[in-house]
């Protein structure tokens, strides 16, 4: 029987890096991450944590190893999210306020790792969504309107400050778009679904 491949990790996720880091930053980062998190450190150590991290700078810090990490991290960056598979963001009326939300927090995570380009297209947006574009406007449109959102120099979207505040406010009262960021940090977004969660619908308001 052949066995299940393991799930992938996001290795620039988990240090919370650009996929373009340089060595010099993935050291530094890597550092203060390792010594936060290291089983020694009474105050914040966390063993499981700690492994993965240098799991992640034995990978990232090798040329080699990163050449062939970064083919299969392309990959994997033209998936779904899991998550919006679940019907808590079926299209229509009802989905739709979990919709935004779930825009929001891609467009704030992308600006949290990435900040040298925040910005998600309208097609990497539908492939991450599961979603068609025509089912999307409404939801940038609205987000536009309120200042949650600006369209960056590349035709892409990005999440304002406004944004981040929004998602901050209302994400402890979302468990499921709470877990797709908290498992962000673990480098599993893409499996954010993979057991059943009870949410709440959080309306988008002034």
């Amino acid at each position: 029987m052949e066995q299940a491949r393991p799930a992938f990790i996001d290795y620039y996720e988990l240090l919370q890096i650009s996929p373009k880091a340089q060595p010099e930053t993935i050291q530094r980062v890597y550092r203060i991450l390792a010594g936060r998190c290291h089983p020694d450190n009474p105050h914040t150590g966390d063993l499981e944590r700690f492994l993965k991290l240098k799991q992640a700078y034995e990978v990232l810090n090798n040329p080699e190893l990163r050449a062939a990490y970064d083919e299969e991290y392309h990959l994997q960056q033209s998936l779904p999210v899991d998550v919006f598979n679940m019907q808590e963001f079926a299209t229509g009326i009802d989905g739709e306020s979990n919709r935004r939300m779930g825009l929001l927090c891609l467009l704030y995570h992308r600006r949290r790792v990435n900040p040298d380009e925040p910005g998600l297209s309208l097609l990497q947006l539908e492939n991450m969504m599961i979603s068609a574009r025509e089912h999307l406007l409404f939801t940038v449109w609205y987000l536009k309107d309120k200042g949650f959102v600006r369209q960056t120099e590349d035709s892409g979207y990005a999440i304002t400050s406004s944004g981040v505040d929004h998602v901050e406010q209302g994400l402890p009262r979302n468990r499921i778009l709470y877990r797709l960021l908290k498992e962000a940090e673990d480098g599993a977004v893409r499996s954010a679904a993979s057991s059943p969660i009870e949410s709440e619908e959080i309306p988008i308001a002034s």
